[in-house]
């Protein structure tokens, strides 16, 4: 029997959340979250995690289930996912995946380039001159070893400087050169969903959603994390602005719009990865669920019918 998985993309605060429900629902099936954020049980406000009655609505994978104490690399994730999406089917012909993180619905649905092993070393190494110096010498270093990869990574991202850094360093090659050699999995077909909206939709749901993470407590919750504000899970929107606060940087109102500002640049970098991916289906976010619905149908209808 064809397998399938549909995602759900769209900007910060769209609703993916609710929509990955709705269908899940629907399919009377489950959930994989792609929310790189959610995956760590300290960061719950501000990462947006699903309440309880959501999380109870639909089975709900990769949520919460790290500590940022912990390393877990895109990698990691995607050897447990698809190990996850492969046990699934054994009761499930489709399955949702939902979440803002398009690198790592890229490793699901269409691999992830191959790196060599590097001495670990050197990702501590790293990490302490991150932690000591801050994000600007990692930023001139990558510049100096991989100017190609510096004009298109998220300079503000210290995982992904790392990342590229230690193997630029290890290897003695560029981390660009290793790039453009993934290979999709095989065993399932791919239905991506997007999500669209006015820019002022957008950006009217990323303030109110930020307001409601402050009435939730995400101060305490920040305040809580401050001693670890090093940690790499920790260097995210929401967070960082909040930990200036607590250090006396800035006055709390600067902090939150801080936070809106910042989300909103998330959610236009959002827009480029997404401009990378033609093959998205785009659906208003206030459709109704038979709009996806029949979508889904039809390609599933059109797959299963081209074996026959």
């Amino acid at each position: 029997m064809k397998k399938f998985v549909v995602s759900i993309s769209g900007p910060t605060g769209i609703g993916k959340t609710d929509w990955a429900i709705r269908l899940a629902r629907h399919y009377k099936t489950e959930i994989l979250s792609v929310d790189s954020r959610q995956f760590y049980r300290e960061m719950r406000i501000g990462t947006a995690v699903p309440a309880a009655e959501e999380l109870q609505a639909a089975p709900h994978h990769f949520i919460q289930h790290k500590s940022i104490h912990e390393s877990y690399s895109v990698g990691d994730f995607r050897k447990e996912a698809l190990e996850r999406i492969r046990e699934l089917f054994g009761r499930h012909s489709l399955l949702i995946l939902a979440g803002g993180s398009g690198l790592y619905l890229d490793a699901i649905t269409r691999g992830l380039d191959e790196f060599p092993k590097v001495d670990p070393g050197i990702r501590e190494d790293l990490t302490r001159d991150y932690q000591e110096g801050g994000i600007i010498p990692l930023q001139k270093l990558l510049a100096e070893k991989d100017p190609q990869y510096h004009a298109r990574v998220d300079l503000n991202n210290p995982h992904r400087l790392i990342r590229a850094l230690e193997i630029c360093l290890g290897t003695g090659k560029p981390f660009s050169s290793f790039i453009g050699h993934r290979k999709s999995p095989d065993f399932f077909t791919h239905i991506p969903l997007g999500l669209r909206a006015e820019r002022n939709v957008v950006y009217a749901r990323i303030e109110a959603r930020v307001d409601q993470m402050m009435e939730a407590g995400l101060l305490e919750e920040a305040r809580a994390l401050f001693p670890y504000r090093h940690e790499v899970a920790l260097q995210t929107v929401g967070y960082q602005e909040l930990f200036s606060f607590l250090e006396g940087t800035w006055d709390l109102e600067t902090a939150v719009q801080e936070i809106k500002k910042n989300t909103r640049r998330f959610a236009k970098r959002q827009g480029t990865w997404f401009r990378r991916h033609p093959e998205i289906h785009w659906i208003p976010y206030d459709a109704p669920t038979s709009e996806a619905t029949r979508y889904i149908d039809s390609i599933m209808e059109q797959e299963t019918n081209g074996d026959n």
